[in-house]
Order: structure tokens, then C-alpha cells, then sequence
């Protein structure tokens, strides 16, 4: 069964039109909590797997946990970027503009804290404008610049996120405002001078916007990284040898050096905190939808 949200339901009609498969096999069910909250409680339903938020997902968790059954939940994120002092700056900004403003920042994955070393930090911020500068909005779905925000709803937590930022003190460098035009669309944004205390910092912005904080060195970096609840992913750009070896100790179930979204279809991983909990990819989503049985087999004896 599969229940996609109610505000993108068309991709996933449009995949099981395509699924070549006999009646019954694959079913598509549509609505909002109403219709999701009765499929994770029913007794028929033996995992669910769920992406959404964290709220929602601990709805899901909770009314599985009540029938004592597996859950899977991918969840809320803030995915932390690491820009280490060695880096190629041009190449490397134009990476990370690629993961915070690619489908307009809506991806579970997409880039949302930048911590970047204080002796690249001015370069950097500069060439991440530029980059942020030329992705421009547009509503041809064909097009490589910036799509509309799936609701006014969603663009309004974004907007909120950075007039809040700039509010207590943060500096916007581009974007930030939104446009007059049909669509819910908002410009690529960069903003500067962020603190612990935005909102921007703690929650799930899920938009085209790029805080960026400096830091003195890369243990700071991971420092900051770790501060969140959050732990779905991180993307690290670095080629020191002692730094490479300490991104194990950073909380996220995916962690991409040195480019973003790379990775084979052995992958497996697992949230850490509010972002989730099962392991999922290659043998371990099988595992996931399975349960082992073990036939313990005897040679009939004759007891006479």
C-alpha cells in the first residue's frame, strides 16, 4: 500500500500506473492524516514505512507501537555542510549551492547549515552568492533554476525562517524576499552571521536558503554539526588526512565527502535522533520487510 502526501500526490499515482504488476499487488491510497492514521492502525498492516515529519512521525510510531510492529521513518533534517581550509573554493561553492537550492531545497538531504573555515570564509561566501545569484526562478519544470515551493504554507515557514534570522542580527547577502509573481516560489538566499538562537539554526527550513557560519577550525565544525537533533546526513569537503578520519564521529546515518549524493546501491544507513530509526538500502530493506524463520528439521524416529 502506498499513501503519498497529500501536497505531491501525482508522481506517485503516476508510478503505480507504470507498475507492471497484477491488480492488488501495489495499491495507492489518497488523503491526508485522515487517511494515513487508520492505515498505520490497522491489524492487517504489518510495517510501515513513512516519510514525512517528525510530528507525523511519531504519530505513526506510537500507533504501530500499540499493535507491536516495525516501523521505518525517515524524518525531519538539517544536513550540515563541512567546508574545510584546503578546499578549491569556486568548485566547491557551486557544490554546495547545488545541495541547498537543487529542486528549490526540498529534498530530504539538501544542505541547510554551511560551516566553513574562517581562512576560506570571505572567498567562500563571495563565489556561494555568485553561485546563489544564478539560480533564477522559473516555472518550466525543464529548467535547472528554481522551481516553486510545493504551498504557500511551506514558503511561509521559509520566509519567516530568514526574516526571523535577520531580525536577531543575521546578514542577508541575496534573496529573502518574496517575489510578485504567480506560484509559490522564493529566490536562492544567503545569509550570514546566523547564531544557535534562529530559528533558521534549529528547525527544518526546508527551502533555497544557505546560513553560513564561520568557523576557526574543523573540530568546531563537527562540534556544531552535533548540535543538533537532526541526523539523516552531512557532506564534508576536505582532503586532510586527520580531518577525513573524524567525520566518522559525526551524527548523521550518510556521510558524503567531498561530493553530495554520491553513493552505490549497497548503501545502507540509519537515522540518528529526530530524523528517524530502521536501516534501510540493499539487503537491510529486505530484512526490514522479512522476518527470519528457522525450520529445525529431524529424522523421524521409531519409538516403537
Amino acid at each position: 500500500m502506498i499513501k503519498p502526501s497529500e501536497k505531491a500526490p501525482l508522481s506517485a499515482a503516476r508510478l503505480v500506473e507504470l507498475c507492471d504488476l497484477p491488480a492488488g499487488v501495489v495499491n495507492l491510497l489518497l488523503g491526508d492524516a485522515r487517511a494515513g492514521k487508520p492505515l498505520a492502525e490497522h491489524e492487517a498492516v504489518k510495517l510501515v514505512h513513512f516519510t514525512g515529519s517528525v510530528e507525523a512521525g511519531r504519530s505513526v510510531a506510537v500507533a504501530a507501537a500499540k499493535r507491536l510492529q516495525r516501523t521505518i521513518l525517515e524524518l525531519g533534517e538539517n544536513d550540515p555542510v563541512l567546508v574545510d581550509a584546503d578546499v578549491d573554493v569556486a568548485a566547491t561553492a557551486k557544490a554546495v549551492a547545488t545541495s541547498t537550492f537543487l529542486n528549490s531545497g526540498q529534498i530530504c538531504t539538501s544542505s541547510e547549515w554551511i560551516y566553513v573555515h574562517r581562512a576560506v570564509a570571505d572567498e567562500f561566501v563571495a563565489a556561494l552568492v555568485a553561485e546563489a545569484e544564478g539560480w533564477t526562478m522559473s516555472d518550466d519544470p525543464y529548467s535547472p533554476g528554481l522551481g516553486p515551493l510545493v504551498d504557500d504554507t511551506q514558503r511561509r515557514i521559509v520566509h519567516d525562517h530568514v526574516r526571523e534570522a535577520v531580525d536577531r542580527g543575521a546578514t542577508l547577502l541575496c534573496g529573502g524576499g518574496q517575489p510578485d509573481r504567480p506560484g509559490y516560489f522564493y529566490p536562492a538566499t544567503v545569509l550570514t552571521e546566523v547564531t544557535s538562537v534562529m530559528r533558521i539554526m534549529k528547525e527544518e527550513t526546508f527551502g533555497p536558503v544557505a546560513p553560513v557560519t564561520v568557523v576557526d577550525s574543523f573540530a568546531e565544525a563537527i562540534d556544531l554539526a552535533n548540535t543538533t537533533s537532526f541526523g539523516l546526513a552531512a557532506t564534508v569537503y576536505s582532503s586532510t588526512p586527520e580531518n577525513l578520519r573524524r567525520c566518522r564521529e559525526i551524527n548523521a546515518a550518510l556521510v558524503w565527502i567531498n561530493e553530495w549524493q554520491h553513493g552505490g546501491v549497497n548503501m545502507v544507513y540509519e537515522p540518528w535522533g529526530v530524523s528517524g530509526m530502521g536501516a534501510t538500502g540493499a539487503a537491510a530493506s529486505f530484512d526490514a520487510a522479512t522476518r527470519p524463520v528457522s525450520m529445525l528439521y529431524s529424522p523421524s524416529t521409531n519409538h516403537g
